[in-house]
């Protein structure tokens, strides 16, 4: 398919080509690695999008299968499996996501038409200079997202793994990032190692590149919603004079440009909105139980410190109390004064504490979930 400008002779904005470059550029590299960027190539280029397709969605499900197995039949630990299941539940959510944005993809080039014909069509400058300022916005917010989420990706796939030396008697286990079922393969022999390990990254960079391109995306088609409704509201403050619309024009016709413009502007938003509330829909399910299963997990460990910590004082106040109920009134005089200073010292429980500012007890794992309990409802109530 071909861009709808290919066969006009010339663009109002000069700067056209420049401009499109400036604003796509960083999702077009990002989204396009992954075969999500919707633009037709000609010759094999047509063919690089299908391929860089099935080598991720192969790669995604080469670690989610096994790590679903290993999950089910050779992890034994409750715990364990809960920490497995919400890294389980990310995996999916993000292969979902990379479905959806590959099914969606006619829906994004049209938006992604829609803006470049708004570029196409900048006559003044003073609008270019407008909807600049909010490409820089999205540009920026693309750059943060994919930079923060391919340091973090970095770190995990790469550094985290090697961290920890895991042995079995004498042999030492080389890391995976996912875990695998045992029956599958021997992971640790070579070349499958580095096969294994290798579709391990190729996974991980893609779930990371679909959460930031997503997300980039949204930013660049969003902020330039935001530019276009500034240039509307510039046109409305300059209705009476006329300076930003053509020389011929009166106010009728100004008028006229103005509703034809806000009607573009909402047609473009409820387009924007459809593409990425399909993408929350079909992962808020998947979403809400990683979450959740996250949640369980996080708050199990807690409650696990908490308990211990308040064993501990328990066992440590019990002291006391059992020099006071032994038959201490038969004892010499001055082993009984002895025993005083144990009941004393008994009166100051052993604690533990979470880096010396919070005592780990029940209390505080009490505390802690109210207080969890009350954002949320704050949030829920702020959403709704």
């Amino acid at each position: 398919m071909k861009n709808a400008h290919d066969n006009q002779a010339t663009s109002p904005n000069v700067n056209y080509q420049r401009d499109m470059r400036y604003v796509f550029k960083p999702s077009s590299w990002i989204l396009g690695s992954i075969g999500i960027w919707p633009v037709a190539f000609r010759g094999i280029g047509q063919h690089v999008s299908i391929i860089a397709l099935v080598l991720c969605n192969f790669a995604l499900g080469f670690a989610i299968v096994p790590c679903i197995l290993h999950i089910i039949y050779d992890e034994k630990d409750l715990n364990i499996r809960l920490k497995l299941s919400g890294l389980l539940g990310f995996c999916l959510t993000a292969m979902m996501k990379y479905c959806v944005l590959a099914i969606r993809r006619p829906k994004i080039l049209r938006c992604i038409e829609h803006v470049k014909n708004d570029w196409w069509q900048v006559k003044f400058n003073s609008d270019r200079k407008l909807m600049m300022k909010y490409a820089a916005t999205g540009r920026r917010l693309s750059i943060i997202s994919t930079t923060s989420m391919y340091i973090a990706g970095f770190i995990y796939h790469t550094i985290l793994p090697f961290c920890t030396v895991h042995k079995v008697g004498n042999e030492t286990i080389r890391p995976l990032v996912y875990p695998t079922y045992s029956q599958f393969y021997q992971t640790q022999m070579s070349p499958i190692y580095e096969i294994v390990y290798l579709a391990h990254c190729v996974c991980g960079y893609t779930m990371y590149t679909v959460t930031a391109g997503s997300c980039g995306l949204a930013a660049i088609f969003v902020t330039h919603a935001c530019g276009q409704i500034d240039v509307i509201a510039s046109r409305l403050e300059d209705l009476s004079r006329g300076k930003n619309f053509e020389r011929s024009s009166d106010v009728n016709q100004r008028i006229a440009a103005i509703v034809s413009g806000h009607v573009r502007i909402l047609r473009f938003c409820a387009a924007v909105q459809e593409i990425l509330q399909e993408d929350w829909q079909d992962s808020d399910t998947v979403g809400l139980t990683t979450y959740f299963l996250l949640f369980v997990s996080f708050c199990f460990n807690m409650y696990i410190l908490c308990y211990i910590g308040e064993l501990l004082m328990a066992k440590s106040t019990q002291i006391g109390s059992t020099c006071f109920m032994i038959d201490w009134y038969q004892l010499p005089a001055k082993p009984v004064r002895d025993l005083v200073l144990v009941i004393a010292m008994s009166n100051h429980p052993i604690k533990i504490s979470a880096g010396r500012m919070i005592d780990l007890s029940l209390a505080t794992f009490g505390n802690v979930l109210k207080t969890s309990l009350a954002y949320l409802s704050f949030l829920r109530t702020l959403v709704m």
